[in-house]
């Protein structure tokens, strides 16, 4: 635990993780301190009451008032074991509500019976029932807010503008911002982000900024192979099935990315006909459960692949090796999210969880049996974009592929880099926390060994992995990106609320879920439009940083013009953090130590792959 002096009086908040009271494990926060500011730490430590000196040395700084609210938070937690709301506030819904309406309109019918037609009390009750139901039906015919009350309190009462995880109630805030229209998104009175913090990032601006032209905002994917090249907007939906994703929640996506003229990333799910039904760009996700072109059995089906990727909405393809969230692992749809229709969609039996192989089985496990199923994929499509998904794992695997790529000359027409931190609502914890590297390391070394290798012209490379703001896109941009896919961000704009009930099929806002009840929430047309204004409004910004910085395309950016803190009295660009690798420089063996290294053992391990088919 970190105490750092200020004068100011802080409004803060101290999460303390994994305490224990007694055998049963509980969270705890204490509300705000004067003279202090508490930063989140965690660990097996005492509940506060029971850690007296600390105890003492934080009541020392509060005032009365601020004492009665610890004590109050402190009672709170030993009484429920933990400060969020009760399961039954989270979980209610139009069932309740009505189950619990018609009881009450018992009561005030008994109670004109039991007290007379003459006394005030019957009315009295009368008059609070008939607020309850007038409440509760205009809020369930509403479009623009979530029917679900338990997250919200916990988010707007308690937590701060820098708290929330994975993403902080500002980051949200942003994001519904930039989905709604007229609304306000300029920030008063300054940063609320430590700036002098290890890890603060920043843009360079120039003494000479310019304006960046519509034009620079698309970019073409398609390499030499490719008969049907797309014109790509830089930021796009990121991969998330149906049924993962409620019907509603693909109708407003698909919509939304049609009225903004950006591609729709189907997730490994397959293509749906919720996916079609709006005419929206769509990139067909084809994971290692083949949905969509499988057979009973779950193989590769090249007939029923070809009867659907040359469908005019399909734009691209792109095939699944792995996903940031949970790399490794494969995909699992839970049983109690299985419709009739998504098992007819998948060829999947009902009642039961829907698991994808963590492995392909229509190739080789070999850098040159992905390529040349890459090239049967291009053939099969009528020579559509062909790219894959990956996040990375071992550097030696991967520095084999691309060098499989320079020696054969068959190439991806795209490969997009996600990230570890990306989310999921179907993987073990030690997978989505321990597993899989991070965005901006993955798209830094995928970006190197392409440059090394010489065929970085022929690939685009596209970023997935907590793109939100402007500047994460203009990061990923100057690290190597072409294009920016974001998941999360879009269904803060449908409305998410980062309930994390992902894997429930209990989601508030009908998005993570496929109850009919608490889908009817999601409004398609007010949805879809705010997905088209987050995406309008998020690249808008991402455009005016790059002219800030004296540049008229983002793909101009380098590493040098995003700048890190990395201590207190250090900053490094990320040229000086990642140092960038001249084009061709690997093949001619002249590489940095690091990569020249890499390099070397993907050459030996092509070899000896070489040898032993021959023997």
């Amino acid at each position: 635990m970190t105490f750092l002096n200020s004068d100011l009086e802080l409004k803060m908040q101290l999460q303390l993780t994994a305490i224990t009271n007694g055998s049963r494990l509980i969270n705890a926060r204490i509300c705000p301190v004067y003279g202090g500011r508490i930063l989140q730490t965690s660990g097996n430590i005492g509940l506060i009451s029971t850690c007296p000196n600390l105890q003492r040395r934080l009541q020392s700084s509060l005032s009365q008032s601020r004492r009665a609210n610890m004590k109050l938070w402190s009672t709170l937690a030993g009484k429920f074991g933990r400060t969020n709301f009760p399961d039954w506030i989270e979980s209610w819904g139009p069932k309740p509500f009505y189950h619990t309406g018609y009881a009450l309109v018992a009561v005030a019918a008994s109670s004109f019976v039991v007290a007379g037609v003459g006394s005030f009390v019957p009315y009295a009750i009368s008059a609070i029932v008939g607020g309850y139901w007038y409440v509760g039906i205009t809020d369930m015919r509403q479009v623009r807010h979530a029917n679900n009350i338990g997250p919200e309190l916990h988010q707007y009462i308690i937590e701060g503008p820098l708290e929330g995880v994975p993403y902080t109630k500002e980051e949200r805030s942003m994001a519904y911002a930039r989905s709604k229209p007229s609304s306000t998104q300029s920030m008063p009175f300054g940063t609320r982000l430590d700036v002098n913090a290890v890890g603060y990032e920043w843009c360079a601006h120039s003494f000479f900024p310019t304006t960046v032209p519509h034009t620079s905002e698309r970019t073409i994917i398609g390499g030499k192979d490719c008969l049907q090249k797309y014109n790509a907007s830089l930021l796009n939906i990121s991969g998330m099935s149906y049924g993962a994703l409620s019907s509603r929640a693909i109708l407003a996506l698909n919509s939304g990315a049609k009225r903004g003229h950006f591609y729709h990333n189907t997730g490994e799910g397959g293509l749906s006909p919720y996916h079609l039904e709006n005419g929206g760009d769509l990139v067909w996700n084809i994971g290692t459960g083949y949905f969509g072109c499988r057979t009973m059995d779950g193989k590769f089906d090249a007939q029923m692949f070809a009867e659907r990727a040359t469908k005019e909405q399909v734009k691209m393809i792109e095939l699944k090796m792995s996903q940031g969230a949970k790399p490794g692992h494969g995909g699992l749809l839970p049983a109690d999210k299985i419709t009739k229709q998504i098992s007819e969609m998948r060829n999947v039996p009902m009642g039961e969880d829907c698991v994808s192989p963590p492995f392909h089985t229509a190739y080789p496990p070999t850098p040159e049996g992905l390529l040349s199923f890459i090239v049967k994929l291009r053939n099969l499509s009528g020579g559509k974009p062909i790219g894959i998904k990956l996040c990375v794992g071992r550097i030696d695997e991967l520095a084999s592929l691309i060098h499989a790529m320079q020696v054969t000359g068959i190439k991806p027409d795209f490969i997009t880099v996600d990230g570890g931190e990306g989310g999921t609502g179907a993987a073990p914890v030690e997978f989505s926390n321990s597993v899989g590297m991070p965005m901006l390391e993955g798209l830094t070394l995928v970006n190197g060994l392409l440059r090394g290798a010489g065929i970085r012209q022929d690939i685009k490379v596209i970023a997935s992995g907590k793109i939100l703001s402007g500047f994460s896109m203009i990061r990923a941009f100057a690290l190597g990106a072409d294009i920016c896919n974001s998941a999360r961000a879009f269904l803060f704009s449908l409305g998410c609320i980062q309930a994390l009930k992902c894997n429930s099929n209990k989601c508030p806002t009908g998005i993570t879920t496929s109850d009919p009840d608490l889908m009817q929430g999601l409004d398609v047309i007010e949805k879809s439009k705010r997905v088209y204004r987050f995406h309008n409004s998020t690249l808008h910004v991402a455009m005016e940083l790059v002219g800030a910085m004296g540049l008229d395309d983002p793909h101009k950016l380098e590493p040098r013009h995003v700048m890190k803190r990395i201590s207190t009295r250090e900053v490094a660009s990320y040229e000086e953090l990642y140092p960038s690798v001249s084009i061709g420089s690997l093949v001619a063996g002249e590489g940095s130590k690091r990569f020249q290294g890499i390099w070397d053992q993907a050459v030996k391990d092509a070899e000896g792959r070489n040898a032993s088919q021959k023997a």
